[in-house]
């Protein structure tokens, strides 16, 4: 028979578990599920309902500090030298502001990386207040990912071929790790056990012909342990792609989305009008998928923003259905991943980006061309409904904020 202590301490433990859970339902049940749309040139981030009628709720500015983070720019002539270049090049003629963005797990700020600026900040949703800030190393912060939990976040610091990954309340480096050139997308899987990310080379250069591709860098995945941040296992497209017959690919591999099982990788790269399916266990490439080119569009690979001729991806939840942002086709489709077959083209205005609504119903598209986000039935392939934004909108990410 157990002492009385021991009972003791079992009543103790028991009750210090029913008090965490009844907090954590307490927690959650305080949370509103919403979508952050970053608008890039506009250092801006829209708060819209995550499904429905996808009503605005509130914007966030991203760049409270931008008066201080310029005087520090034009005080460093090599960091200057470099921001110029980012609004001439992948700017496009703007500064970026915004790039990727989440929220903290409690939903009382938004952490955004921000290219121009080459940092990651929270911003207090509540004060407008920057929080913490975390300059990556090199002169560009790019795409993030968060962890299953919500605790960590990862972000690709483009120009040191670098990604960081970091506590997202505190803001404190948790580790990081050597990527190939321009790491871009970053990937948790396995309950966040792994992290994938895709290098996309160097896509700041005109040298787009093929017989140029050498000059476009080293382009691989790398796929590292999250609590030893020492890589697993590299994957260069290029062989597989070869091996399927496409040597005509690019192996910059851009936006990718895996299956709800992870069995299978659906990924879009440099120049091409498609998309990839790569199967994880075997290694190899198994099906690609050219999709509808626009008439309208120029061929010419040096009109394409930084190489992306399609960039965005999104799965429906039970994985029948892939969304993709046709970029410079001026479209977006719906395909069915068991034929590969797309649907209806629908008219959108350099579409930037594709995620899932909260109730994974519609593929939810940013417009950076016409400044608005676009949500697209899976079951119908049809537009739902359109929602102005800011200035060129991006990334588009689930979060949650109090309510």
């Amino acid at each position: 028979m157990r002492s009385i202590a021991t009972r003791a301490m079992a009543v103790a433990a028991t009750a210090t578990l029913l008090v965490t859970a009844a907090g954590n339902a307490a927690s959650a049940a305080s949370l509103r599920e919403v979508l952050f749309v970053g608008n890039n040139w506009e250092g801006t981030a829209d708060i819209i309902e995550s499904s429905g009628l996808y009503a605005k709720i509130g914007r966030v500015n991203v760049v409270p500090d931008k008066a201080q983070r310029l005087t520090e720019i034009y005080l460093n002539p090599i960091r200057l030298a470099y921001y110029l270049g980012i609004q001439q090049g992948p700017g496009e003629g703007h500064d970026q502001l915004v790039d990727d963005l989440y929220s903290t797990p409690d939903g009382t700020a938004l952490v955004a990386s921000r290219p121009s600026f080459a940092d990651v900040v929270s911003i207090d949703l509540a004060t407008g207040a920057v929080r913490w800030r975390f300059p990556v190393s090199g002169y560009r912060a790019d795409h993030m990912a968060v962890s299953p939990d919500g605790a960590t976040v990862a972000v690709s610091a483009s120009t040191s071929n670098t990604v960081h990954v970091l506590d997202i309340t505190t803001g404190r480096q948790l580790g990081s790790f050597a990527t190939g050139d321009k790491p871009h997308e970053n990937v948790f899987t396995d309950g966040g056990r792994y992290l994938w990310n895709m290098s996309i080379g160097n896509v700041e250069t005109d040298l787009d012909a093929p017989i140029w591709d050498w000059t476009k860098g080293d382009r691989h995945i790398t796929v590292v342990d999250t609590t030893t941040f020492q890589t697993v296992k590299t994957i260069d497209m290029r062989s597989r792609l070869n091996a399927f017959g496409r040597k005509d690919l690019s192996n910059a591999v851009r936006p990718a989305v895996f299956s709800p099982d992870a069995g299978k990788l659906y990924f879009q790269v440099s120049f091409f009008n498609g998309l990839i399916e790569y199967d994880v266990a075997t290694d190899k490439i198994t099906r690609v998928r050219t999709l509808p080119k626009n008439a309208a569009t120029s061929d010419d690979r040096t009109t394409f923003v930084n190489d992306s001729r399609h960039h965005g991806l999104s799965m429906s939840p039970d994985g029948a259905k892939i969304c993709v942002a046709g970029t410079m086709d001026d479209y977006a489709t719906v395909v069915n991943r068991a034929t590969l077959q797309e649907g209806p083209l629908v008219t959108a205005a350099k579409p930037y980006w594709a995620t899932v609504s909260g109730d994974g119903r519609d593929c939810v598209i940013s417009e950076s061309g016409a400044d608005q986000v676009t949500a697209i039935s899976f079951a119908t392939g049809q537009k739902v409904v359109s929602i102005p934004v800011g200035d060129h909108p991006q990334r588009v990410r689930i979060a949650h904020i109090l309510r």
